[in-house]
């Protein structure tokens, strides 16, 4: 028979949308929602919702913000709705014990990797960074540890070869909502169930920033091909030509010659090849400063790269 839960739900972004609607859907109670405060946004401080406030708010959901979790007053507010469970997805801050004590089944995360591989702040970004040819999403319970609690229930799925983080995020929200289901639907027998991680397999992701996305053509071209991917479709990665800042998007690796790395080796209607450490790079993807995306070969019809030029860390 089918357990029914009293559910506090707790998320910010995009990727923890689905699996609150899924729970909503499914019949369980979703008592009230915590997501962070509101943001001010643009020249205008427009003021911007987090993704789940907007979907909550669709689905007529108390919705809370609090600045912390760890005042008096945020620990009996989430007391106040006696959940059986707390569901935590990407909400960005850190439950305190007496939070995590609060219900009877304790608090489920879904985390976006096969854990204990890619704990963290990344991911999602780190198995294309890797050039993982699987990946996968955790439910796991909640302890004071950095992604270490115990290990419910776990469902992978293949990468493709041009895999990036934006296409890998949209899946692995779908996956978490499709694997929380069925754990919330026997979650008793699934606590029962639930096995330790293994530290001797834990590898840690830090936060992705912008200092490190500056492309280096010292590296080899199948590594930098997976960068551009990792930061697809933020922050994404860039180099200068001409002085001025390029971002690159989306490339091919090929074969490479002799010339230094960062050369210009060839120039088609439809790419610019660049060499890279090893091999090179068939650049078929590209963002000018202050333009949008747009394909090489557009970017040709109006920039004339020459062969022998060079694409450099600064302007």
């Amino acid at each position: 028979m089918m357990e029914k839960q009293r559910i506090v739900f707790m998320g910010t972004p995009d990727f923890a949308v689905p699996a609150l609607q899924a729970i909503h859907a499914a019949g369980h109670t979703i008592a009230a929602v915590f997501t962070q405060p509101d943001k001010q946004r643009g020249r205008g401080k427009k003021v911007s919702f987090s993704p789940v406030k907007e979907a909550a708010l669709a689905l007529g959901l108390p919705v809370h913000q609090p600045d912390s979790l760890r005042p008096a007053a945020s620990v009996a507010l989430v007391r106040s709705y006696a959940p059986t469970v707390i569901v935590v997805i990407a909400y960005g801050k850190i439950l305190p014990r007496e939070i995590l004590d609060i219900p009877p089944y304790g608090c489920l995360n879904v985390h976006a990797s096969l854990l204990p591989r890619f704990r963290g702040a990344a991911p999602i970004q780190y198995a294309i960074k890797e050039g993982d040819g699987v990946s996968g999403v955790t439910i796991m319970g909640l302890d004071e540890g950095m992604d270490t609690g115990p290990i419910l229930k776990q469902a992978e799925i293949r990468l493709t070869t041009k895999e990036t983080t934006g296409t890998l995020f949209a899946k692995l929200a779908q996956l978490g909502a499709q694997t929380l289901l069925p754990v919330l639907a026997e979650l008793s027998q699934a606590l029962r169930q639930a096995r330790p991680q293994d530290e001797r397999l834990a590898v840690y992701t830090a936060k992705i920033t912008k200092e490190m996305t500056n492309i280096d053509w010292h590296q080899d071209a199948a590594v930098i091909e997976r960068w551009l991917r990792t930061l697809d479709p933020h922050p994404g990665a860039y180099t200068f030509w001409q002085g001025q800042r390029l971002k690159i998007w989306a490339a091919d690796v090929t074969e490479g010659g002799d010339a230094a790395p960062g050369t210009i080796i060839a120039v088609t209607k439809k790419a610019l090849i660049v060499q890279a450490g090893k091999g090179a790079l068939r650049i078929t993807e590209l963002q000018p400063e202050s333009r949008k995306r747009m394909a090489a070969a557009q970017f040709l019809q109006s920039h004339q790269p020459a062969v022998g030029e060079k694409l450099t860390a600064a302007g």
